[in-house]
């Protein structure tokens, strides 16, 4: 009943078998292994964009803070929500890589970006001539860090706005996958079709050891990108190991499978506690991420049952027994119905 983080699930066997497969012999370091030309041309195929600039790093916070700072200069202010993870769970990453460059925070509704307020906020700077931040790219994350998901005509009216002001657009995609099947849509449809200039592509919440893609549609910046990955330390050089988990992670569209099984188990999970009377969904589930409240006597009644997750908004374990407190739940791919059953048998008593 692990429902903390899909962060804490475990890799899948096969990316762990084509581990042990990368580790036998030699082969060229940083990048050049023969493996990292296989998925190079694997995500060009994917995304139907032969032309686009393929990198990989080991986490998502490099893969947006690298990301950002080849699109940002260091006098550039970065538009984005204030749930973002660059803007609560990146500890000032992407200004440090970028050199300065701020975060302007953009109103949203159900989590996803409000393309008025984006215009507001993109209009509102450059007033200051040279004492205020520049206009630079703008940042959305899908699936949204509260489980919904952008259809790509929202997305395609963000990157909109963002080009109406001559702007780019940067999606983390940190769970891209769980979004992808979510939507049953395209890669391509979900961002250079959209208007998206740069995808962070992750893998490690759903079942890679730590690898994370970095696609730029245009590759004029690919040259930047790459200094940037290493002067800020994150070009490895046993690079083969990041190369074979991303070549398993597409093999055979795993990562599309993945992300369904994570989805079903969410989409199970809500319909069992959307029959409880006690319980009260924040957003409508889309993904694999539940944020639901209900009374800190079930959440007490859980966390002794052995259930793991966290409880946003007060002790579940001292006060009054019948207050609501927040439960956010994340379904990664290999919990399954099995534990999201046990979890809602342990909350019935």
């Amino acid at each position: 009943m692990f429902f903390a983080s899909d962060n804490g699930g475990p890799a899948h066997p096969s990316v762990l078998d084509a581990l042990a497969r990368a580790n036998e012999g030699h082969t060229s370091a940083y990048g050049a292994e023969p493996a990292m030309a296989r998925v190079r041309d694997r995500l060009r195929e994917v995304f139907e964009a032969p032309q686009a600039a393929v990198y990989l790093v080991a986490t998502g916070t490099a893969a947006n803070a690298l990301a950002l700072a080849t699109m940002a200069n260091p006098w550039d202010t970065v538009f984005c929500t204030a749930m973002a993870h660059i803007n609560e769970d990146e500890c000032n990453a992407p200004e440090f890589y970028s050199g300065g460059a701020k975060l302007t925070l953009v109103g949203d509704r159900d989590a996803k970006m409000d393309p008025q307020a984006l215009r507001a906020a993109i209009a509102a700077e450059e007033s200051r001539g040279v004492h205020g931040p520049q206009r630079g790219p703008v940042s959305i994350t899908n699936a949204t860090e509260k489980g919904t998901v952008y259809t790509p005509s929202e997305i395609a009216d963000l990157s909109g706005v963002a080009r109406d002001f001559g702007l780019q657009t940067h999606l983390d995609g940190a769970r891209f996958a769980n979004a992808l099947v979510a939507l049953d849509c395209t890669p391509a449809e979900m961002t250079w079709r959209a208007g998206v200039d740069a995808v962070s592509f992750g893998g490690t919440k759903n079942g890679l050891m730590g690898a994370e893609a970095v696609i730029l549609f245009d590759p004029e910046k690919a040259w930047e990108f790459e200094l940037r990955r290493k002067r800020g330390a994150h070009l490895f050089s046993k690079h083969r190991y990041l190369s074979a988990q991303m070549e398993a992670y597409l093999a055979d569209d795993l990562w599309l499978e993945l992300a369904r099984r994570a989805n079903a188990t969410c989409a199970h999970l809500a319909e069992g506690l959307q029959q409880q009377d006690s319980v009260e969904f924040l957003h409508e589930p889309a993904a694999n991420i539940i944020f639901a409240r209900f009374p800190r006597r079930l959440h007490k009644r859980l966390l002794d049952a052995g259930a793991y997750y966290y409880v946003w908004d007060g002790d579940p374990h001292t006060g009054d027994p019948d207050a609501p407190l927040t439960a956010r739940l994340v379904c990664d791919w290999s919990i399954g119905i099995t534990g999201a059953d046990a979890f809602l048998s342990a909350m019935q008593g």
